[in-house]
């Protein structure tokens, strides 16, 4: 499913259970999982391997260094990629730097 034009994302948050504290810019579907936010690819890659028993992963915000928010001469920020469940539960999945 590709969705084009869409200007209010609050709605497919909400279809795909995503966690409010987890909301971010971008939210993506891959094979089943949810991907919201700068999730790094070696996450997603790491969720398609093992197939956890979750709904998606998340990055809220924007952190600095995140994919796609990288800031010549600025340090990278640390930040946590969580898993949740359709339930809402959450888990930390994975931390940067």
């Amino acid at each position: 499913m590709v969705e084009k034009g869409v200007n209010d994302l609050y709605p497919i948050k909400t279809d795909y259970n995503v966690p409010q504290q987890l909301h971010s810019c971008h939210t993506a579907v891959v094979d089943g999982y949810v991907i919201e936010g700068h999730v790094p690819a070696a996450e997603i890659s790491r969720l398609l391997s093992e197939k956890p028993d979750v709904a998606g992963l998340a990055v809220p915000g924007m952190p600095i260094g995140s994919p796609g928010m990288e800031s010549p001469g600025q340090p990278a920020e640390a930040y946590s990629v969580y898993s949740f469940t359709s339930g809402g539960e959450t888990a930390v999945f994975a931390t940067y730097p």
